[in-house]
């Protein structure tokens, strides 16, 4: 009989945020939490997190709900069915109101109201992943870094224009080590990089803790009246000033199959803007976030759908050009590109520029789209524009600052 290795993996629990509203994205979140907004036609944005954390062998993870959440627990319950024969699973957790009857006041207050989960599991290590970003990271190897600098916290950061210093935590690196010097939250005035004055380090919102430190100063916030209970307004400045905190250099993941043209790519969806941009990443000649990557795929709900077809119609032929086109998509004798056409859409005779179509989005013929996304039943009547006159598009639908059209959810345009 063989001995029994010695060896351990450290037991690690990882906790998805998911309960943020996501205001700045609305009319997407108007019927649905922000992180189960879909994207890039067949996925959700809590998709990427979860495939990070179930590519890297983490497998026990609770997903913290809260508002509108019923189509992101139908999405994790029909999607995320691990095996549950090796103890792994992917569970959400509704605010169980264990401190009193009231909801989460802010990310920290949501870990704290649930430590309940930390006491079950008895874990070393926690990981705490933001649910609404586009990325992929190898989680075994920022855990890797975490243990060797013997952090109480470890956070992601990756390198973002100065201008943009306003929108992140932004991190003021120590120079000889993976120590945090200072953060500065959402300051527009945050030093910049040493060595390029135009960039600045900003927390990606993905955090490794130490399970003690976790414990201790998730349970001191929660008994500070002054603060916001917020992970990265009050946990990480609080940890920064006890020394504990250290950052990760997001540019040092190694992330299998990746491309030198995907590598490293990271995007924070939370405006109509961001969320557009983020598509027409996807669709670009030269992807700088490449779904096709076999050996770190995203998973996510695989539906019983024909292929998708392009076909010649009765208004000419088709022309499809940069576009992802999901099962069950039918285009006849239209001209699409730069396009994202989730499941069930149907294009006939009409023009869709630089569109994001969700599922069963009918277009008539006639019709032209420019610089919109549309929710899903959206039915576009014969001969109708969106994106072409921003003033009439405003005295109906939603329009970004950088002119992007959202119509929602079940919209009924009338011709």
């Amino acid at each position: 009989m063989e001995p029994m290795s010695q060896h351990r993996r450290v037991p690690v629990l990882s906790i998805v945020l998911a309960g943020g509203e996501g205001k700045r994205l609305m009319p997407l979140t108007a019927d649905r939490a922000k992180p189960a907004v879909p994207f890039g036609g067949k996925y959700r944005l809590i998709d990427f997190a979860i495939s990070n954390l179930v590519n890297g062998g983490f497998r026990h993870i609770v997903v913290l709900t809260q508002y509108k959440s019923h189509s992101l627990d139908v999405h994790i319950s029909l999607t995320w069915q691990l095996s549950t024969i090796l103890g792994n699973y992917v569970t959400t957790v509704p605010a169980q109101m264990r401190q009193g009857p009231r909801w989460f006041t802010g990310s920290a207050d949501a870990l704290f109201q649930n430590m309940n989960l930390v006491d079950d599991e008895q874990p070393e290590h926690i990981i705490v992943f933001g649910a609404d970003h586009i990325y992929r990271l190898d989680p075994r190897h920022m855990l890797e870094a975490h243990c060797a600098s013997g952090a109480g916290v470890t956070v992601a950061a990756i390198r973002v224009p100065r201008a943009e210093a306003f929108q992140f935590g932004v991190i003021e690196k120590n120079s000889s080590t993976t120590a945090i010097a200072a953060f500065h939250e959402k300051n527009p005035d945050a030093p910049p990089l040493a060595e390029d004055p135009d960039m600045v380090l900003a927390s990606m919102g993905n955090y490794i803790f130490d399970a003690a430190v976790f414990r201790e100063v998730m349970s001191s916030d929660a008994a500070d009246g002054s603060s916001k209970h917020d992970v990265g307004g009050d946990i990480i400045p609080r940890l920064v000033g006890e020394g504990k905190a250290h950052v990760y250099d997001y540019t040092t993941n190694i992330v299998p199959g990746e491309t030198p043209e995907s590598s490293h790519y990271w995007r924070d969806v939370g405006t109509l803007d961001s969320y557009f941009d983020a598509h027409m990443d996807l669709v670009a000649q030269v992807p700088k976030f490449s779904l096709y990557n076999d050996e770190w795929p995203i998973y996510t709900r695989s539906l019983t759908e024909p292929p998708g077809k392009i076909s010649n119609g009765p208004f000419g032929p088709s022309v499809v050009a940069n576009c992802i086109i999901s099962n069950g998509v039918i285009i006849s004798g239209a001209s699409c590109s730069e396009s994202v056409f989730a499941s069930g859409v149907r294009v006939d005779g009409a023009e869709v520029d630089q569109a994001v179509l969700m599922e069963n989005v009918l277009v008539a013929p006639g019709a032209r789209l420019r610089r919109c996304i549309i929710d899903k039943n959206v039915v576009i009547p014969p001969g109708f524009t969106v994106g072409y006159d921003h003033e009439a598009d405003r005295a109906r639908f939603h329009v970004s600052d950088n002119g992007v059209v959202a119509i929602p959810k079940n919209y009924v345009i009338e011709p």
